[in-house]
């Protein structure tokens, strides 16, 4: 959710000041605030045309109506095509009145004058129609990041001229998986970086928000947050008490109804525009917003037309460019630029100017392995076979359950020395880590590595994955990150770039549990020195060919840092833990009959 997405002018389009006219119009919500909204309309054009609408908390600038955006999202299409194009400050940003609440929950059961994103929208688009100029009395929404949400929270109780919603890569869930937390797990890095300066406080409308802290990695995010220490010292240091959404994030540790209210999905209700949920596969900020919001949407909305590309991208990779290699991968297909033009633009051209039919499959998922799109009429899919590999002795990786009566690997997890998330010498956060070389972690004794022998034949995963392991500690609390890997074969040759590729171990998916968490959410319980426990979750859904010659590799290790912040593995509130907390612990990995540890995962069938 954190970067800004630029959209260059194509180069047979004249300059949008040529094109449009700028109207800026103050619109008025049921209870009295007013949205800023800049309107773009085209200049002198006959007819009626529809409109396509961004709500945003990251200013629908350029403020005036002489100074014009220098483009606009998505194909060529909506501007040959005379599209209205208009831009909203979301209540409580930059210009728009009233207060800001980040995801705002929605409103069960409201009276007249009550408010939340969706009606927001409804008395946007009501709004809309009825004063711009030379529209059709249609409206489509979409938004990649913090605008997905708002383009999630439009479909809810649809107006009837909202046809289309598209939220990409939406935010969803903050605290079951996108952005700031995962499983209870909390990503120290985005969470400190974005909200220093997002979560400021604006008393008042601005074009020019206050700025966040002053701070200096330094060129070592690692050193830097590893000296930081516990989380309280972010306030004592940088914060100052002044982020207020920092500060509920840090009184609101577990899933409560704090969370619950602002988590999305379940409310997604009273659908009746067409819904095209995007999302990457490598996004590092809200995957897991765009293959639920999808799932929650279609269950909820049974007569409700929804549909979802997940492709080859990182957060919001597929707005532009041709999407033809992401880190060291190559992706066959130019996938971002075929998504633009064969998936996004006759979806909104259907339901806002043609009559609402396109032939688009229920489900459009990139498979790397293969190097293409393949599509399906549900997800997760069908015809699949369910499948497990199961942790063996000597690092094996292996679809035979184990049969010894004793058996486990153990590792020292030290807070002090934490796995990073990636090679190298960290400073910004990456988006390359989701898909990136995993050797730097192979080599450490505080990372477990388990491989399958070279693939007789292709497989493919498909659908949910699901982490099932057996731990004993000497602590009680801990993290557990599991990563899927693609090893390739000593004989792969370079990639376009001329990157050598040979046993390079590529990320499929990883996911990071706090295993307090382990029973429920809610309700966070110690583990017993000495004990074993089943910590099982989920990782977000894959759709990846792992080819013949490839192994399959699995990791599981204790820390992700500075991602993740660490855990004192100490059974605590660690957003008030202190630096004594913080203590070294021995996890071990049982693989035995009685205690089998592994993946779960579907094998899709072949046709």
């Amino acid at each position: 959710m954190f970067a800004l997405f630029g959209f260059g002018i194509p180069q047979d389009l004249p300059p949008i000041k040529d094109q449009y006219d700028k109207l800026e119009m103050m619109v008025p919500m049921r209870d009295g605030v007013k949205l800023y909204t800049a309107v773009y309309v085209p200049k002198d054009r006959p007819g009626k045309y529809p409109m396509i609408m961004t709500r945003t908390p990251y200013s629908a600038g350029p403020y005036g109506t002489s100074q014009y955006r220098g483009g606009f999202p998505g194909s060529a299409n909506f501007r040959k095509n005379n599209y209205i194009f208009v831009f909203q400050d979301v209540r409580g940003k930059y210009m728009s009145e009233g207060d800001f609440v980040n995801v705002r929950p929605q409103i069960l059961n409201k009276g007249p004058k009550d408010c939340d994103e969706s009606t927001d929208t409804y008395d946007t688009v009501q709004y809309l129609v009825d004063n711009v100029p030379a529209n059709n009395g249609r409206v489509g929404v979409w938004g990649i990041s913090y605008p997905g949400f708002y383009a999630g929270a439009a479909a809810i109780d649809s107006h009837p001229a909202l046809k289309a919603a598209s939220p990409q890569a939406p935010v969803s869930d903050w605290w079951i998986g996108d952005d700031f937390h995962h499983l209870g797990a909390f990503f120290l890095q985005d969470a400190f970086s974005f909200m220093g300066g997002f979560g400021q406080p604006r008393p008042t409308p601005t074009a020019t928000p206050k700025r966040g802290p002053a701070y200096d990695l330094a060129g070592d995010a690692y050193k830097f947050f590893l000296e930081l220490g516990p989380l309280p010292n972010v306030n004592a240091k940088y914060f100052k008490g002044e982020v207020e959404f920092w500060n509920q994030m840090m009184a609101h540790s577990d899933y409560d109804d704090f969370w619950k209210a602002r988590a999305l999905p379940p409310h997604m209700t009273g659908v009746k525009a067409a819904v095209l949920v995007v999302g990457g596969l490598f996004d590092a900020e809200d995957l897991w917003g765009a293959w639920n919001l999808y799932g929650y949407t279609n269950r909820l909305n049974p007569n409700a037309k929804v549909n979802l590309v997940m492709g080859p991208w990182p957060h919001g990779g597929w707005a532009g460019g041709t999407g033809s290699r992401f880190g060291d991968i190559d992706m066959a297909g130019e996938p971002s630029a075929w998504y633009r033009e064969n998936v996004e633009w006759p979806f909104f051209d259907a339901h806002l100017r043609g009559d609402g039919k396109v032939e688009l499959p229920e489900a459009t998922v990139y498979d790397v392995g293969q190097g293409k799109f393949l599509t399906f009429d549900q997800w997760p899919p069908k015809d699949v076979t369910p499948s497990a590999l199961y942790f063996r002795e000597d690092k094996k990786l292996d679809a035979k359950a184990p049969e010894a009566v004793e058996g486990g690997d153990a590792y020292v997890a030290d807070p002090a020395k934490p796995v990073p998330y990636q090679q190298g010498t960290l400073t910004r956060r990456t988006r390359e880590y989701m898909i990136d070389d995993q050797r730097f972690a192979e080599a450490r004794a505080d990372v477990l590595t388990y491989k399958t022998d070279p693939l007789e034949a292709d497989i493919t995963w498909a659908g949910p994955v699901t982490a099932d392991l057996r731990i004993s500690t000497t602590g009680t609390d801990a993290d557990f990150v599991v990563k899927i890997i693609d090893v390739y074969p000593s004989d792969a040759g370079p990639n376009s770039a001329g990157t050598a590729m040979k046993d390079y171990q590529m990320l499929v998916r990883a996911e990071v549990m706090r295993a307090k968490y382990r029973n429920d959410f809610s309700k966070p319980v110690p583990f017993v020195p000495g004990g074993i426990d089943r910590v099982k979750f989920d990782l977000p859904d894959v759709l990846h060919t792992f080819r013949k010659g490839h192994r399959i590799m699995v990791q599981v290790q204790s820390s992700w840092f500075p991602l993740v912040d660490r855990n004192p593995q100490t059974f605590c509130d660690i957003y008030s833990a202190k630096a004594e907390d913080f203590k070294a612990a021995t996890h071990t990995l049982f693989r035995t009959k009685d205690q089998p540890s592994g993946i779960a995962f579907s094998v899709l069938q072949k046709k």
